[in-house]
C-alpha cells in the first residue's frame, strides 16, 4: 500500500470510524507496515498488502511511540 492508494481514503478505524494514516516500514517506529489512528493511539497491521482492521487486531502504542509517530506525521 502507498501513501496515495485510493483505498487509503476509504479505510476508517474500527473503533471511532476516523481516518487512518499508513506507516511504512521502519526499524524506529515499525518493523512492518501498519495503519495508525492518533486519536485512539491504535497501530493496525498489514499483513500481506491486506490490512488487519478487527478492533482486536489493533495494539495500543505507547506515549514515547505516539510522540514519534506524531513527529512523523507532521507536513
Amino acid at each position: 500500500m502507498t501513501s496515495d492508494d485510493p483505498l487509503l481514503k476509504i479505510l476508517a478505524c474500527p473503533l471511532d470510524k476516523g481516518q487512518l494514516h499508513l506507516l511504512p516500514p521502519d526499524g524506529s517506529m515499525t518493523s512492518k507496515e501498519a495503519l495508525y489512528n492518533p486519536r485512539l493511539r491504535r497501530r493496525y497491521p498489514i499483513v500481506d498488502g491486506i490490512p488487519q482492521l478487527l478492533p482486536s487486531s489493533g495494539e495500543q502504542v505507547t506515549e514515547d511511540e505516539h510522540e514519534e509517530l506524531l513527529k512523523w506525521m507532521a507536513p
